[in-house]
């Protein structure tokens, strides 16, 4: 069985860690990353930085393990906080909108914006535009169609 495509880096200063995840995370990795993350709480870390730079590819396992870890260490009285994720990752975090919980978003207060869906409805053209299109269409014979 081939090794798991992560490497994980780990620099600790006092009750804060800095955690450099490289390459991918997915089903096989995300394992080492959670045993990572909980061997923080494990050891009194309290403030958890996860830079994802090097990061080249994280699915939804992914994402769901950094929720995790975020619960984690939240009920320790902790914070987890992910750095510069890949596109990818930080289109889901987005659409899963919970980029105020990992990244340190402001959140908007209320209700979520809406998002303008297009209509499929023929959109009625003022007079004005009416007249120039008509000038500039083609005129087409009454049998030719």
């Amino acid at each position: 069985m081939p090794l798991p495509q992560l490497n994980i880096y780990r620099h600790d200063r006092q009750t804060r860690a800095l955690i450099t995840l490289a390459g991918e995370i997915d089903l096989e990795t995300v394992p080492l990353m959670r045993a990572a993350l909980e061997r923080c709480l494990q050891d009194g870390v309290r403030t958890i930085d996860v830079d994802l730079t090097p990061v080249t590819f994280c699915d939804c396992c992914g994402l769901n393990a950094f929720i995790e870890a975020f619960l984690h260490s939240a009920a320790a009285g902790g914070t987890l906080r992910l750095h510069h994720p890949p596109p990818m990752l930080a289109r889901m975090i987005d659409l899963a909108g919970c980029g105020f919980v990992l990244m340190g978003l402001s959140a908007v207060p209320g209700p979520a914006p809406r998002r303008r869906i297009p209509s499929l409805a023929p959109v009625p053209v003022p007079v004005a535009c009416f007249e120039t299109l008509h000038r500039l269409a083609p005129a087409v014979a009454a049998g030719v169609l």
